[in-house]
């Protein structure tokens, strides 16, 4: 491989490079709820995507061993919630490996479907999962939504450069 002028030197595909790369893209901030059969289960997730409108589909990534795939794999519904600027905590805690996510202080209630649904966030769906793609070490869960709440105000979170972010003006 040779350099291009005015840009840096390629490097071969490594997890490495993807995880770099990825550090530069800003993404929205969402956790991924589910009841599994030792309670609720949940993760941050900044792979979530529209995928379709008609009908509405939504599509994001979780690795298999991850604690909360085997709840994923195995259940009907899930809750997906979008996360304002102030909830970066909650976004660090759904994140953290061993964390007590669902205790004090995280304010969350039984929703419809059984689904986990958490408190004063910018937006909720439940949705039903309707396939779940093998991708490396991940797979890529398809859900329709059944049904949601974007009663909530504020800004978004964002995630980049490995930390939670606030929009600037």
């Amino acid at each position: 491989m040779t350099a291009t002028p005015g840009l840096g030197a390629p490097r071969l595909a490594t997890p490495d490079l993807l995880r770099s790369t990825f550090r530069r893209h800003a993404a929205g901030v969402a956790v991924i709820t589910a009841h599994g059969d030792r309670g609720p289960v949940g993760f941050t997730a900044t792979s979530l995507t529209s995928v379709s409108a008609e009908p509405p589909l939504i599509s994001f990534g979780i690795g298999t061993g991850a604690s909360s795939w085997p709840a994923i794999a195995d259940t009907d519904h899930i809750g997906v919630h979008i996360l304002g600027e102030h909830q970066g905590e909650l976004a660090a805690t759904f994140a953290r490996s061993g964390a007590d996510r669902f205790g004090a202080p995280t304010a969350w209630r039984t929703g419809p479907h059984g689904v986990p649904v958490l408190d004063d966030v910018l937006a909720w769906l439940v949705c039903r999962i309707v396939g779940r793609v093998p991708a490396g070490d991940h797979r890529i869960v398809l859900a329709e939504v059944v049904l949601g709440d974007l009663s909530g105000s504020g800004r978004p979170l964002l995630y980049h450069q490995g930390r939670f972010n606030r929009l600037r003006d």
